[in-house]
């Protein structure tokens, strides 16, 4: 297992019904971890590489409605 770490943006504030999705972007396979960062304006996405890509954890964010965009890389 290769354990990687994203981040993304929130596009807008969550509601009630993106807190749904957050939890079921959990049971996904390989998906280990999702957090809200304190500030309410990024989430981190913990997966398992050998198992998805980060396209592949982007479709299932996006999937569950999730308002999210890539965060920039930090240099």
């Amino acid at each position: 297992m290769t354990k990687v770490q994203l981040d993304y943006e929130l596009v807008r504030p969550l509601t009630d019904d993106d807190a749904e999705g957050v939890a079921k972007v959990h049971s996904f396979y390989g998906i280990m971890r999702v957090s809200v960062a304190p500030s309410l304006d990024r989430i981190r996405v913990d997966y398992d590489a050998t198992r998805l890509t980060e396209k592949d954890v982007e479709a299932v964010l996006i999937g569950h409605h999730v308002p999210i965009r890539r965060a920039p890389a930090a240099v």
